[in-house]
């Protein structure tokens, strides 16, 4: 008799009618296979799956071109689809789960004729952990096999985890016509199941990423205890040898990964990395909060990536440590058969575009979405903690966003629920990666807005209670790297100097440095920053933690109108909190 994973898979084939079943084995003779399959693709079929690129710098390197028309997530094709809509809420697009089935099941219904269906049997997390989640996605995209491959932990030990249960994560996927009019990715929280159409992109195809790592796990963490976050892990190591291990959570554009693999600017002082997107994130049995990264890749934005903003980025990309490194949507220099983006220099003679076609000065020759999907493994400063089952114990969480005014470069919270408070008002202005108009502020709690698989008044009030139930809590700040000088450019250098502050909040977390009350928090004293190497024009420093009445008027009516998008899901305790930061602002 056929076991539940079996039963489903064989459930989709008839919906689906491959000319095919291929179960994924994850070993290394198999990803060959397939990428040589893929590049078949690449000189025959329409797909342009893989092209083999030069193995120097990059070893063991392929080159994606995807669809023009599908380079980027499809938040307004992305839907939540529980039973009541409130309970979706305004942060999510819902859909009836039955009528969500009944317009989706129609376009699987034999999208795979003349195609192969993958079974990619998963671990979301390493296997030993009791916080890991076994997973199936089905596919029909060589790209997405390959691609899961690197970003999760491919193997028959998910089946084993799995066994007799009905209720494991389930993934369907198919690239179907490529049409937009026909692309839809869908959630079921409750069925702990995604189904997608449409799309080859990474984060609507690759369902481990986004789709269940947050969207569903969030679902799923509100119902068992504990939070599923988009979060970078990284532990800051002190010339002593001593380890703290931070969280940090960024919107897009907000130097999410370079943070999570910087290179500290003072001596002795080193950055191990867990992971750059996701943290899953549990109260241990000592009270204190423990995160594992159930991710074993990274699947970063290429342009802008370089030695000089992020140097274990290109270190790692260049690694070679059993996958295969992905290149999606960026440019190729022919005369090296080699990727190439804007931030490596000067375009070289003779590049081609992310559609193939010659360059053409004053237009982007990689897309500015353009990614590469690489194992972690690769990572020269991979934390030794990394494959620990238990994850590592978090002392400090950091929320920050792009704002050019208003918010300091660090401010403390006083308490979990202030700084419960202070992430559930993050926000983050627009640059040219979002499109529409630039420098508007849009809300963006805890960076998750678009990933919180349910209300997001909900999801605040389960952080408030994740808060009630550790003994030792995190303390919880606020950066901002991106305020701006009179003359409108950036009043702090970032990057490496961003370390200055890491130390500052360790320095907090130890117990080290005093800290200054302050209406929305504790600010640094000045003298505690450590700003040798780096000089800052005089009044600098200061103005990087000025706090005008006007800008924090702004803010305050700004995020009343947020919350008031969530009615009576906002918790009374964060309500709470916004009464006292309008006292303490009507003082300053």
């Amino acid at each position: 008799m056929a076991n539940p994973v079996e039963r489903w898979v064989e459930e989709q084939a008839r919906l689906t009618k491959p000319d095919k079943v291929h179960w994924v084995q994850g070993t290394r003779e198999e990803l060959e296979l397939l990428v040589e399959e893929g590049i078949r693709q690449e000189k025959t079929g329409p797909h342009h799956t893989f092209r083999a690129l030069a193995s120097s710098p990059y070893p063991d390197a392929f080159l994606h071109r995807s669809h023009p028309n599908d380079v980027a997530r499809t938040e307004q094709l992305t839907f939540v689809c529980l039973p009541k809509k409130e309970d979706a809420g305004p942060n999510n697009n819902w859909m009836d789960p039955a009528e969500a089935k009944g317009l989706i099941g129609g376009l699987f219904d034999g999208c795979m004729k003349g195609r192969t269906l993958y079974v990619i049997p998963y671990m979301m997390g390493h296997p030993q952990s009791p916080y890991a989640k076994p997973c199936i996605q089905i596919t029909d995209s060589i790209y997405v096999v390959v691609s899961m491959c690197i970003m999760t932990r491919v193997g028959q030990e998910a089946i084993r985890r799995i066994g007799a249960q009905e209720n494991f994560v389930r993934g369907l996927h198919s690239i179907g016509e490529l049409d937009p009019a026909k692309r839809f990715i869908m959630h079921f929280p409750q069925e702990h199941l995604v189904m997608s159409i449409g799309s080859g992109y990474g984060g609507n195809a690759l369902l481990g990423k986004k789709c269940f790592s947050l969207r569903i796990a969030s679902y799923l963490g509100e119902q068992e205890g504990w939070l599923a976050e988009h979060m970078i892990i990284m532990g800051l190591e002190e010339p002593g040898g001593e380890i703290t291990y931070l969280l940090g959570a960024f919107p897009s554009a907000c130097g999410k990964t370079n943070l999570a693999m910087i290179e500290p600017v003072f001596p002795g002082y080193k950055v191990h990395t867990l992971g750059d997107d996701i943290a899953w994130i549990n109260v241990g049995p000592d009270g204190r909060l423990w995160a594992i990264n159930p991710e074993s890749g990274f699947f970063g934005v290429a342009p802008g990536t370089s030695d000089k903003t992020n140097p274990n980025m290109m270190r790692t990309l260049k690694g070679d440590k059993f996958f295969p490194t992905l290149f999606t949507n960026t440019a190729l220099d022919p005369a090296t058969n080699s990727p190439w983006w804007e931030g490596l220099g000067e375009p070289p003679q003779g590049l081609l575009d992310w559609q193939g076609g010659p360059w053409q000065a004053g237009k982007p020759a990689a897309h500015p979405n353009s990614r590469f999907t690489v194992s972690i493994y690769n990572c020269p400063n991979l934390s030794k903690e990394y494959d620990n089952p238990k994850g590592v114990p978090i002392s400090g969480i950091i929320f920050g966003g792009r704002r050019s005014n208003t918010i300091p470069l660090v401010c403390e919270a006083t308490d979990w629920e202030h700084g419960v408070f202070r992430a559930s008002t993050n926000g983050s202005e627009t640059t040219t990666a979002a499109g529409g108009p630039l420098g508007v502020v849009r809300r963006d709690p805890m960076a998750m807005l678009p990933f919180a698989g349910y209300n997001m008044g909900d999801y605040f009030a389960h952080w408030l209670a994740v808060g009630q139930r550790l003994t030792q809590p995190p303390k919880i700040f606020t950066v901002n790297w991106f305020r701006k000088d009179a003359d409108g450019g950036f009043a702090w250098p970032g990057f490496r100097d961003n370390s200055r502050v890491l130390k500052w909040i360790v320095d907090r977390i130890k117990g080290r440095v005093g800290a200054r009350s302050t209406p929305i928090g504790l600010l640094p004293e000045l003298q505690d920053l450590e700003m040798k190497g780096l000089s800052l024009p005089p009044g600098r420093l200061e103005s990087l933690f000025s706090l005008e009445r006007g800008e924090w008027e702004k803010e305050l009516a700004e995020v009343e109108e947020f919350y008031g998008k969530f009615g009576g899901r906002i918790p009374q305790a964060l309500r709470g909190q916004m009464e006292k930061l309008k006292a303490g602002v009507a003082r300053l």
